[in-house]
């Protein structure tokens, strides 16, 4: 049982590498779910499951944002004026996001989760790009982008994502180009897994039953390397499809992966 475990480590890792360069979002809902899975396999009790997923989840795709990033920055598709704006409020979110998830039931926390999912697939794909004029590029550089990025922050660490089924519909919304969206998002992103993986791994709300070896705080070191690991050989080559396909394209992909991987958390436990 542990090979599978493993095994099914190294392919959701795998998955969300390729996912998180093609949508910005780090493949987080995707880990979340299969851990899930293969964690009980492991030790890891029933009431902590998905608590331990959320963690493992945000500590893992720090490398898989890393590795996308750092193709999306080759690629000049950053908006680091955006980027400016919202990075330092998730940080700020990441960090409250971890603790309230802590708080939460585990029941309550994977229904938030599936909920969240069902309602950012129907917003992306029923959202409306804002017009632009042609060959004038909107890099949107508000100060309201701070508050919205502490939001955005504090939701992703609860349900173990980078923020990217936020992130990338704020910009389109705003007139970004959805490819320079989902860059930009990647960057984003990467501030959000730290600050939630840190506040995850020393949490002040210890497990109410205790977790086998190779757990730090609530995240379960052995399953973070391996996805972690497995994901960042495939990262850019989401990077290089999410370059090549159209914007409309991008959002049905985004939309179909949402309502997919929230039926899988949902009826999962």
């Amino acid at each position: 049982m542990m090979w599978l475990s493993i095994a099914i480590f190294l392919l959701a890792g795998a998955s969300a590498g390729f996912l998180g360069g093609l949508l910005g979002i780090g493949g987080g809902l995707l880990l979340v779910a299969a851990l899930s899975f293969a964690l009980p396999a492991l030790g890891i009790p029933a009431d902590e499951v998905i608590h331990v997923a959320v963690a493992t989840s945000m500590a893992s795709i720090v490398l898989t944002f890393i590795s996308s990033a750092t193709a999306h920055i080759r690629r000049g598709g950053v908006l680091w004026p955006s980027w400016r704006w919202l990075a330092p409020g998730m940080v700020i979110g990441g960090f409250i996001g971890a603790h309230l998830a802590q708080m939460l039931s585990g029941p309550v926390l994977r229904y938030v989760i599936a909920g969240f999912c069902a309602v950012m697939a129907v917003q992306m794909a029923a959202g409306k790009r804002k017009k632009t004029v042609p060959g004038q590029e909107h890099i949107p550089r508000s100060p309201w982008l701070l508050p919205a990025g502490v939001g955005i922050g504090a939701v992703s660490s609860v349900v173990g994502i980078g923020g990217g089924s936020m992130t990338v519909p704020l910009l389109v919304a705003l007139g970004v180009q959805p490819v320079k969206a989902v860059a930009t998002s990647t960057v984003c992103g990467l501030a959000i897994a730290l600050s939630s993986a840190l506040s995850y791994m020393i949490s002040v709300h210890a497990p109410a039953h205790p977790l086998p070896p190779g757990a730090f705080g609530y995240v379960f070191l052995p399953a973070a390397a391996a996805t972690a690991v497995a994901s960042m050989v495939l990262a850019p080559y989401g990077v290089r499809v999410a370059h090549r396909i159209s914007g409309d394209a991008l959002k049905r992909v985004f939309s179909i992966f949402l309502i997919f991987i929230g039926a899988l958390i949902a009826f999962g436990g």
